[in-house]
Parts: structure tokens; sequence; C-alpha cells
């Protein structure tokens, strides 16, 4: 998985500061491309296909990741192959809904730019109607938006990911059935049930998040289900910070469960005890999800690689 932050330099500006050419910051403008696609995904480690509605052919869509102050220029295709209209709600957005947001139909693309301006965890979804089937469908992601600088208070973490837990409707189900949350089969981290879990899923083994002791581990969690509440947990361990909404104002300490509404995310940080290896389960402690498929397992150990939750390995597939 390819970490999407590209990178576009505007015109430097440079200010006379006491008779010397100082340069100021330089206003950064990330691109972003997606494209609507309607199209067959595996949804779990046997392989198996779903019927999906993704952006790029994959669910969920790519990280976006920029910092306070950048821009965001950002375009939407929606290629005359597919059947239905497609759109772009990016939660950090703070535009104009009925013109941004707007549905494109097939044939056709979006165009628009809005600047990041707070810190924090966003999902971003396609808001088309019905927005429920578009979502569920698998028509989401995050976009991180990172303060300028780490403090004492929001220190850099050693490592990172995203999780981003949703339902999986069987293919078929109607709008009526999915707004009674009727008949979902699985919880899906990052796409597929026990994700990185091989203790309930043998043929996840060698997927697991993976740090060493005493590391700082940010996790990213995002809610795109379309009904349900997440209540997350790290077994055998305590969130060390909690940041609501992923902001740095917002800081909860030594928190066993942090509750995740529909449509929210936050970042959370473990850090696992020095000098012994451990393991945690991050889990969605409603029984009926965990055992479903909402169960993460994240290795401490000595002999965790270098990338591991860096870089473009912040969202493992």
């Amino acid at each position: 998985m390819k970490l999407f932050k590209k990178g576009v330099l505007s015109c430097a500006v440079f200010a006379m500061l006491a008779g010397v050419g100082i340069p100021a910051a330089f206003a950064k403008t990330v691109e972003v491309t997606m494209t609507a696609m309607e199209t067959e995904v595996v949804i779990n480690n046997n392989g198996d296909k779903y019927p999906a509605w993704t952006f790029d052919g994959a669910i969920p869509g790519k990280v976006v990741r920029v910092k306070v102050g950048d821009t965001v220029d950002f375009t939407l295709i929606n290629p005359k192959t597919n059947k239905n209209s497609h759109s772009m709600d990016f939660h950090a957005a703070e535009v104009h809904v009925l013109k941004e947001f707007a549905p494109v139909k097939p044939g056709n693309s979006k165009h628009f730019i809005f600047e990041a301006r707070r810190a924090g965890v966003y999902m971003y979804h396609c808001g088309a109607s019905a927005m429920v089937e578009h979502i569920a469908r698998g028509m989401y992601g995050v976009i991180l938006v990172d303060p300028k600088r780490y403090t004492k208070k929001f220190p850099k973490p050693d490592r990172e990911y995203v999780l981003i837990q949703s339902q999986l409707f069987p293919a078929g189900t109607s709008v009526a059935d999915l707004l009674k949350n009727k008949g979902w089969t699985n919880a899906l981290i990052n796409g597929k049930p026990f994700n990185y879990d091989p203790v309930h899923d043998p043929k996840a083994s060698g997927f697991m998040l993976q740090s060493r002791p005493g590391e700082r581990v940010r996790i990213y969690y995002v809610n795109a289900n379309i009904n349900m509440p997440i209540a997350a947990h790290p077994i055998a361990g305590i969130w060390d910070r909690v940041y609501p909404n992923g902001s740095p104002k917002n800081v909860l300490y030594d928190m066993q469960t942090y509750g995740l509404p529909v449509a929210s995310a936050s970042a959370m940080d473990i850090v696992s005890p020095k000098g012994r290896d451990t393991a945690n389960a991050i889990v969605d402690h409603t029984m009926s999800a965990a055992l479903r498929g909402a169960i993460t397992v994240l290795i401490n150990s000595k002999a965790a690689p270098d990338d591991a939750g860096k870089g473009d390995n912040i969202l493992p597939r």
C-alpha cells in the first residue's frame, strides 16, 4: 500500500527583515486524485471476492496525509463504465456541501481545493445517494492532518498504524436493510475480517502489527461502520494516551477502552513494557464485532523489522 502524499511547492515568497532577505515558509499543495471503481475485491484471507464500490479499487482507499496549513488539490474521476454516481466527502474539509461534495455522474470528474486547517484523524467517504450503500460497499478511507510540529504533549511516535473498521453486508443487501443494520456477517479491519489476527484466522499468519518493546505505537482508529459504535480496547495493555479526533489539543491518559461513534476517528498510543517481548490484541470490545473479525494482534518483539509501521507501511495490506 502506497501512502498517498505527493507534494507540490508553490512559488516561494520572500520577506525582507532588517534589510536581509529571509525566506518565508513555503505554501504546500498536495495533489490527490482518486478513481471511483465498481469492481470485485478480495474480502477475506480465503481469497473470496465481493462486488464492491471503491476508491482506486481497494477497501479502504489510500491514506491521504498532509500537515496543518497544506492545501489539498483533489480530483475524483468517475469512469463512464461505472453504473452509479459517486462523490467525495472529506471530513477534514470546510467547504460548501452542495458544491464540492456534489455527486459525479459516470463519465465525469470533480475537482475542488480546500485548506487542511485542523490537525486530526478524519474519515473520508462517498456521499452520493444512498450514502449508506456507498459506504457499506467500500467507499471510505482516512485523511491524516498532522500538526506542524510534535510536542511533549503530542510526541512523535516510534511506529504508526491505521485501522479502519467497517461492516460486511452480503452483496445485494437493500438500502432498507442497511438502515436497519440487518444481515451484516463480519466486522472488517482494513477490508478483511481478522485481517491481522492469526489466532482466529491462521491464514493471517505473518500479517500482524509489529513494534519493539518500549516503543510508542500510535493507532489511528477509524469507525467506518454505518450504524455501530466501537469500544476500542488493547487486551493485555492500556492506552497510554488517547487523542480524541487525533487532535493534539485533546488528550486523555491511561484509558482501558475508548469509544468511537460512527464516522469518527482517534489517535491512540500504546507503549509496551521495556525489556521483554509481549503482545496485544486490539479489539472492538463489542463482542458481536470482535468475534466477527474486529481483532488485531500487535506483536512487541526485539525482532520487529525496522520498516514496520513507518512510511508507506502504516496501512498494512
